[in-house]
């Protein structure tokens, strides 16, 4: 490993600054439990969630400024504010499969309750512990760029300086929130996409094989925020995490139709009908058959559940060969904080600076072997197993907590924890899971539920880890101490864990009295309360169990990924998730980056200095990371109104694209224009 250059915090590890404070950690706590409870609505209802780091940055720094708090103060109360998001985008994602899956029903009950709340506990404090192991590793990387996390130290960094810097941050994100109200009002369409059909049915010359053709052409998403990931991420990172979405979209899904498209007849339309009622019990059968006729759900279903279990495959490949590329540095870094322990058991001082201390070792390993016996627990004696599956269980909860949690914290070095792909890494676990415990003989509702609670927990470690390396990049750049931060972390689980649980409850309770109401089947998995990913968890756990997954799939992947490695592609995982993300998420990414590009061009072309090139970097970074957090601040700000059901006004019922491109070529102008003529004139000035 090559010496590099020793990075200086904006705080210094020999500074003594106010930090754990009680008034910084009960301000995160309800920041915590109030967007962990906005965000778990939106992922049940939209399956996605809202990146929790800006809202919370933004709103403690806003109160502690008024209290006199200091910069790590305001630090730790963003780290403790965003874990509710984390760990409600672990829980929506696999607790709600309980009740889909027919396994708890009714939903709520004492033992229910305990069960997920102690998978909640478990699952968040192995994501601590595992990030205070990984931490050196991953976020002392020079190679991952974290741009939400230079984004979150630039909002606390900006409220500090007393130049004039703040002003393009704040600015930007004027702007985001001002683009972001403007598509929830309709003036413009902010997604697009349309079917266009190639051939009618055709015959391959000299075969039998038939074909036809098309194609669902999409806009890049008009998102502020994802463009300034991909500006952030630079133009390399951002054509990667692309070309898994032309790899899906402009390849796998139109090759795929083209030869499935001859055989959806009017039967195979009507048998497909029927199945989307049984999992959908509001539709009737006019609109479920018209739903499954149009040619662009069908072409989206087969992205949907092909060429993202593909893409999974890919990822599990990626898996790999991530932690074989990161072997050396896990090593020296395990080892190290084992030789530590060992040199303070003899006695010996141990001087670490301020800035590199974390939970120590020795509670660490202790934690995860207590996770591990919960975990044991809960399936052995909650879910009805045997020993050795219980055993098992326990086993593979470690084990993949700690590849996951890696993985994770890696994913959001790249592209940031609002583009980790949680539920992917949370499929993939449910999948080596299920395949494991069936080897060993687990069947029925025990089985079922082992999986199910097994991938729960590794989700929300994930999903917690992800946030966590987050946050710590975040104090690393600004000088916080990152024990502090884990044990704000560990504490802010314990509260949001405790009332995650009944959030659900409340949301699923009123969408089935809703349902009552107006004669459909409420709850989790309704019209109103999808959660997606949760009905996909189900359906996945009881196919796998019940001998019914589609293999080959994953088989393929794997192979991709495979093929991705022997290309020397610079990350297989990014293109990997490029596939299983929405094509719009990774053009508007894409663009970002195409925008960062054409600045370092004319950088270059120019001959700047270098104190010129600063300013022009530092300067695109502020707005891109404004366009980030206003973006995340308005659609958390229209939260409630969702939750409400409040209906918007609408500007237009069918917005106009050309008013969505014309934001687009606004944000390039912004992001290219500013850094340029504002980095030059005010070097000179």
């Amino acid at each position: 490993m090559s010496e590099q250059k020793k990075f200086i915090p904006f705080i210094s590890a020999d500074t003594n600054m106010l930090e754990f404070t009680f008034r910084g950690l009960l301000i995160g706590l309800i920041m915590s439990v109030i967007l962990g409870a906005a965000n778990a609505y939106l992922g049940l209802k939209a399956g996605m969630t809202i990146a929790a780091t800006y809202p919370a940055a933004v709103i403690g720094m806003a109160i502690l400024r008024l209290m006199k708090g200091t910069i790590l103060e305001e630090n730790f109360a963003r780290t403790v504010g965003s874990v509710g998001e984390s760990l409600a985008a672990g829980a929506i994602f696999t607790l709600p499969a309980f009740f889909i899956a027919g396994i708890w029903k009714p939903f709520f009950t004492l033992g229910h309750y305990l069960t997920s709340t102690a998978i909640l506990f478990a699952g968040g404090f192995m994501g601590i512990l595992f990030v205070a192991l990984l931490r050196r590793i991953l976020v002392e990387d020079q190679e991952l760029k974290f741009p939400e996390s230079v984004a979150a130290a630039q909002i606390h960094k900006a409220g500090r300086a007393a130049t004039s810097n703040s002003k393009y941050l704040f600015g930007a994100m004027g702007i985001g929130a001002v683009i972001q109200t403007l598509a929830e009002l309709k003036l413009f369409a902010a997604s697009w996409d349309k079917f266009y059909a190639w051939f009618k049915d055709t015959v391959i010359p000299g075969t039998v094989f038939k074909g036809k053709g098309g194609m669902l052409i999409s806009q890049p998403g008009i998102s502020p925020a994802y463009m300034g990931v991909g500006y952030i991420i630079g133009p390399q990172y951002a054509s990667l995490n692309f070309s898994g979405g032309v790899l899906a979209w402009g390849l796998l899904t139109p090759i795929i139709y083209y030869f499935v498209g001859p055989y959806i007849t009017p039967d195979f339309i009507t048998e497909w009908a029927n199945m989307l009622m049984k999992t959908n019990p509001s539709l009737t059968l006019a609109d479920a058959t018209g739903r499954v006729s149009d040619p662009a759900y069908q072409i989206t279903q087969i992205w949907r559940n092909i060429v993202r279990p593909i893409a999974i495959g890919g990822m599990l490949m990626g898996v790999m060969a991530t932690m074989f590329k990161m072997r050396k540095s896990l090593i020296a870094g395990i080892g190290r904080s084992v030789s530590d322990v060992k040199k303070a058991a003899s006695g010996q001082e141990v001087h670490v600076d301020r800035t590199e201390k974390d939970i120590k070792f020795s509670w660490v390993a202790l934690g995860i072997l207590a996770v591990g016996v919960v975990a044991f627990c809960i399936t052995k004696f909650i879910f009805g197993t045997g020993v050795l599956p219980a055993l098992v269980a326990a086993l593979i909860l470690v084990i993949l907590g700690f590849f996951f949690s890696a993985v994770s914290g890696y994913l959001v070095g790249i592209i940031g924890s609002s583009n980790n792909p949680l539920s992917g890494l949370t499929l993939t676990a449910l999948v080596v899971t299920a395949l494991i415990l069936v080897a060993i003989g687990v069947s029925g509702d025990p089985g079922v539920s082992t999986v199910l609670g097994v991938a729960a927990l590794l989700c929300v470690t994930a999903a917690v880890a992800g946030e966590m390396f987050q946050d710590l990049k975040v104090g690393h750049i600004l000088g916080g101490t990152p024990w502090k931060m884990e044990a704000g972390n560990l504490i802010s689980v314990v509260i949001s864990g405790a009332v995650m649980f009944a959030i659900l409850h409340l949301l699923n309770q009123a969408d089935i009295a809703q349902g009552v109401m107006q004669n459909y089947d409420g709850g989790f998995g309704s019209k109103n309360l999808a959660a997606p990913q949760a009905g996909l968890m189900a359906m996945l756990s009881q196919g796998i169990v019940q001998g019914k997954m589609a293999w080959p799939l994953i088989i393929v992947g794997l192979f991709m990924g495979m093929a991705f490695i022997m290309m020397q592609v610079k990350s297989p995982m990014l293109v990997s998730v490029g596939m299983y993300l929405p094509l719009e998420t990774t053009f508007a990414i894409f663009l970002g980056g195409l925008i960062k590009g054409i600045v370092d061009m004319i950088v270059k072309k120019n001959n700047y200095a270098d104190a010129q090139k600063e300013r022009i970097e530092n300067i695109g970074i502020l707005l891109a990371s404004g366009f980030v957090a206003g973006e995340a601040l308005t659609k958390l700000g229209f939260a409630p109104f969702r939750i409400a059901e409040i209906p918007l006004p609408e500007i237009f019922k069918d917005p106009p694209l050309v008013i969505g491109f014309a934001v687009l070529v606004l944000i390039a102008i912004i992001l290219i224009q500013i850094p340029l003529k504002h980095g030059i004139r005010e070097e000179k000035g």
